[in-house]
């Protein structure tokens, strides 16, 4: 298998998701002068260069001529006339791996665009990949082989963790990983403007709020312990704490968060 710091990889659309890929990767070791980026202006593409020592382009098919992996970093709608502009390239490459990175979009209806054969990865990320702490969901095409996985699994850990999936599963997998930072980013926003009414000054709410989320966050991924667990351990009998859950409780927090899950879910299939 290709060793991923000396594969030629294009980036097509270098916005937030790109370019959160593009810092884990020269970082983990790949060769700036290997990823190659398009943007549609050229001041977008010198910023990125001038960041991270990228090549940046504006034509797709150029970026994408004799790349070992394609990464597709453009919202859903844009993803399948993305891949139509470059499909003959892609095809005149047939070891090219293409990596979708939006929701919704089948592997299916990728391969439809493709020469036979030709392998496709579907990824679900998530928005913590900026600083490296992204979850990745791999669901391989028909045709992706082993190697073709491991090879963007290798790629996508230096931006943070890594599962492989079914296609099937995708779907819930949005729900809970792809779109889910925003429900705690809504939640810490709610506690922030809690703060506030009860007399906080606001940087000292968002202080407090943010401090709590992140070592909450730092408590559920390194002990180990189940969050119901977690959540006991700080809820003394008759005291403060069982209070507010209490109320979070007769709120419905509980069946919201499974409407939610089940809303994301619906309109990730739609988009497919």
């Amino acid at each position: 298998m290709t060793s991923a710091t000396s594969l030629s990889i294009a980036i097509l659309g270098g916005g937030k998701i790109g370019e959160a890929l593009i810092a884990g990767l020269v970082a983990g070791g790949v060769n700036p002068k290997d990823i190659h980026v398009t943007n549609r202006t050229e001041a977008t593409g010198q910023a990125l260069e001038e960041r991270y020592g990228v090549v940046p382009m504006t034509d797709n098919n150029g970026a994408a001529s004799d790349a070992d992996v394609v990464f597709l970093c453009v919202k859903p709608k844009q993803i399948v006339g993305l891949l139509e502009e470059v499909a003959q390239t892609i095809d005149n490459n047939a070891n090219t791996v293409v990596v979708s990175m939006a929701a919704g979009v089948t592997n299916a209806a990728m391969e439809e665009v493709l020469a036979a054969g030709s392998p496709v990865v579907r990824v679900m990320p998530n928005t913590p990949m900026l600083v490296g702490a992204g979850m990745s969901a791999v669901a391989p095409g028909r045709f992706a082989r082993e190697e073709d996985v491991e090879l963007v699994t290798e790629l996508l850990e230096k931006v943070g963790e890594v599962t492989v999936i079914e296609e099937s599963e995708m779907d819930a997998v949005v729900a809970l990983s792809g779109s889910a930072p925003a429900y705690y980013f809504l939640f810490t926003e709610a506690l922030i403007d809690a703060g506030v009414s009860l007399g906080l000054p606001r940087d000292v709410a968002k202080r407090f709020a943010v401090s709590s989320a992140a070592g909450a966050g730092k408590m559920l991924a390194e002990l180990g312990e189940e969050p119901a667990t977690l959540r006991a351990n700080v809820s003394s009998p008759a005291g403060t704490t069982i209070a507010a859950l209490r109320e979070l409780e007769e709120s419905g927090l509980r069946g919201a968060v499974y409407r939610a899950a089940e809303a994301c879910a619906r309109r990730n299939k739609e988009l497919g």
